[in-house]
């Protein structure tokens, strides 16, 4: 076992609950964020294993994520290889980098690949690095999937934006408000495994599509009717919502407590780096951001809605 994984070895796979992450060196400090609310509520008579699938992580911060683990919450890191199907995937990717590409990244895909990588697991949850856990991650582990593949929130940020019900209704297909999220996905593998879903999904790559959110919207066009869907309390995000009862906050988007002041939920974030060993790296990253730089994310969106009503005008993509 690598000096960079931790945890309780004697424990039974079965008993563990694995929840996995995708980042690079610059998501780590969100990542921290995430796993320390996860360790601060977890339930101490669980087990817990996060698992960080990266590609450029520096030796630093594997250290510094590595330092956080608990008695029973454990570490392991796995370096992502650049198999055929990861190819396809960076060629794809390098073709996007206009105005409204808000996801042309190799590392949101690499959530695809669980099922298949980490064959010991028969289920498993994903969340994104810009979350943090207000209740047991447990408690979301243990919902039931039954027939379902996955289970996921209807996105709130499609169904709040005209532009973006037009264009997965029109252009993916999916009544909007069947189209979810994919920042935070319970995981049937087996089922994943059986699909052949990473086939299914760089088989739809190929195509050269262009698409408004690529990875999530292949997660919706390739499981359309296999998509359980969760509480909205496991995926709330902050803009615009009501958090009090939130089990779970996303800061999707644009609003970032780590860039502004008036996050609605913005402290528990705060809160939840203290410790960590990233918090003045947040603290100078906030200091450095400009109003130029918030125009620029606020032109990116503007860019994403503007691309999404284009593209709902041009008729079915799949």
């Amino acid at each position: 076992m690598s000096i960079f994984n931790t945890g309780k070895s004697f424990l039974k796979k079965t008993k563990v609950v694995p929840i996995f992450l995708t980042i690079t060196d610059d998501y780590a400090k969100y990542a921290a964020a995430a796993i320390n609310s996860l360790m601060k509520t977890a339930n101490p008579k669980r087990y817990y294993r996060v698992i960080i699938m990266y590609d450029k992580l520096s030796l630093v911060n594997r250290w510094r994520l590595r330092n956080m683990v608990t008695r029973n919450c454990a570490i392991e890191f796995h370096k992502m290889k650049y198999n055929l199907y990861m190819q396809i995937i960076v060629r794809y990717c390098a073709k996007r980098s206009g105005s409204g590409d808000f996801f042309a990244r190799a590392v949101y895909y690499y959530r695809a690949f669980i099922a298949r990588i980490f064959l010991q697991y028969d289920k498993g949850i994903y969340i994104d690095s810009d979350t943090i856990l207000m209740s047991d991650i447990g408690e979301l582990y243990d919902i039931e999937l039954g027939e379902n593949v996955i289970a996921a929130r209807v996105d709130p940020k499609v169904a709040n934006v005209p532009q973006f019900v037009e264009y997965v209704e029109n252009a993916l297909g999916i009544p909007a408000k069947d189209y979810v999220n994919s920042g935070v996905i319970l995981m049937d593998l087996k089922k994943l495994r059986k699909l052949h879903y990473v086939t299914q999904m760089t088989d739809l790559i190929k195509k050269d599509a262009d698409l408004v959110a690529p990875d999530q919207d292949y997660l919706n066009v390739i499981l359309k009717g296999q998509i359980m869907h969760l509480p909205a309390e496991w995926n709330m995000q902050p803009e615009g919502e009501d958090v009090s009862k939130a089990k779970l906050l996303h800061y999707n988007l644009s609003k970032k407590p780590w860039f502004h002041d008036d996050v609605n939920a913005g402290e528990e974030f705060w809160n939840a780096v203290r410790g960590t060993g990233f918090y003045g790296d947040l603290m100078r990253g906030k200091e450095r951001y400009t109003e130029k730089d918030a125009e620029e994310n606020a032109s990116k969106i503007k860019a994403l809605i503007e691309k999404a009503e284009k593209l709902s005008n041009g008729g079915r993509i799949f």
